[in-house]
């Protein structure tokens, strides 16, 4: 097991009607003003917008509001909410909505603390934030994880250019989550974020690192449940239980828990950036589902035992020491069953990508051949792109 920082200082409010309490939650830190960040129209049809304005209200806290986002969270809002944050005296932004909605608050807070730096640059990764503002989120989609990681990804809609990059500053200070205010996520997205909320954590279950058995019982435990409870959710949405299971494993899966003692780079999740900001209407959680199958089918031979025990233990299956290639191939292609089960694709095609763009994907993924993604098997320009074209 390798060395470790395990931070998690976001406080959790979890379960019914907790975004009532939001008022006396953010009362605490005494605000000058907060930004009420959220994306189109569900938060004000829902009367969920209304609840968090009477609660503050009740509370005397100023507030502004800043609608708008979009499901890949872009720049051009970003840079108009550091205006408004400035031009108003924000000084606490409370995130009303699913990750893209904490991803543009985390960054409208980094850059209103840092007015001198050009907010693009974090996302470049040419600078760190050393401050930001307070912020919390109001979780209304269980998906990105980001109410309680540490990660932001913003897109260049004039570049096409998909960033994300971690560091303290983009910790929330607290997130409300009621299970609730999921009720009402299409199928889609639910299924979108059932798949978002295990690539997580299988993602990092194959980054580099051993004898991390307790992290890998936590991660197996993580993965096993958020697809069972995806299931569920679809079957039933209204199913609190289920909605409430998953939601929390959002949390659990992207706050840095089950990755304790391994390398950590979500390598998948760097394939699908470039998708979905070349490609803005693919949803997060489907270009993941339509990517990983041929991922792990490339690399898997890497690291036979480690994909050997991701079969065993997240899929039940009985190995063949034989022959441990047909365990793993039956265990991919039980997980590509079950993308498919709940209406994700496996494959670039069905998203509408052009095959004509595959190289161009490769070499924004690889900067212009200037990277390689590591990790048991480290992949080159070559191998990136030979993965896209087995994806389409």
């Amino acid at each position: 097991m390798q060395s470790f920082v395990y931070e998690t200082p976001t406080k959790v409010y979890f379960g019914k009607d907790e975004e009532l309490k939001v008022g006396k939650i953010l009362a605490e830190y005494a605000p000058q003003k907060v930004l009420i960040h959220y994306g189109g129209q569900s938060a004000k049809k829902s009367g969920l917008l209304d609840r968090v304005k009477k609660a503050l209200d009740d509370e005397n806290i100023k507030y502004v509001e800043l609608g708008g986002v979009v499901a890949n969270p872009e720049l051009s809002l970003v840079r108009k909410g550091i205006e408004l944050c400035l031009s108003e005296g924000v000084d606490f932004i409370l995130a009303v909505g699913g990750g893209s909605v904490m991803d543009s608050a985390k960054d409208i807070a980094n850059g209103a603390a840092n007015p001198d730096i050009d907010v693009w640059d974090f996302s470049l990764g040419k600078c760190i934030p050393e401050k930001t503002l307070k912020k919390g989120a109001i979780l209304t989609l269980s998906a990105a994880g980001s109410e309680m990681s540490n990660s932001c990804v913003i897109t260049n809609a004039d570049t096409g250019d998909k960033r994300g990059y971690g560091c303290t500053c983009n910790r929330m200070n607290f997130a409300i989550e009621n299970p609730e205010l999921t009720y009402t996520v299409s199928p889609y997205q639910t299924a979108c974020g059932a798949v978002d909320i295990a690539m997580h954590t299988i993602e990092r279950y194959f980054c580099e690192g051993e004898d991390t058995y307790l992290t890998d019982a936590i991660a197996e435990a993580v993965i096993k449940s958020v697809m069972k409870a995806g299931k569920d959710c679809l079957a039933d949405p209204y199913d609190y239980e289920a909605r409430a299971n998953m939601m929390w494993a959002s949390s659990l899966a992207h706050n840095g828990l089950t990755q304790c003692g391994r390398k950590f780079m979500l390598v998948v999740h760097q394939f699908e950036h470039e998708v979905s900001g070349m490609y803005p209407e693919v949803a997060h959680g489907a270009g993941l589902a339509a990517i990983w199958c041929s991922w792990a089918r490339y690399v898997y031979s890497a690291n036979i035992p480690r994909w050997l025990q991701y079969s065993a233990n997240v899929w039940n299956l009985d190995v063949d020491y034989e022959h441990p290639e047909k365990t793993i191939e039956t265990a991919i292609n039980m997980q590509e069953q079950y993308y498919k089960s709940i209406g994700m694709p496996t494959d670039l095609r069905s998203l509408g990508v052009k095959e004509e763009d595959l190289e161009k994907l490769a070499l924004n993924c690889t900067r212009n051949k200037s990277r390689n993604l590591p990790g048991y098997k480290t992949l080159e320009y070559e191998d990136i792109l030979n993965i896209y074209r087995m994806a389409y």
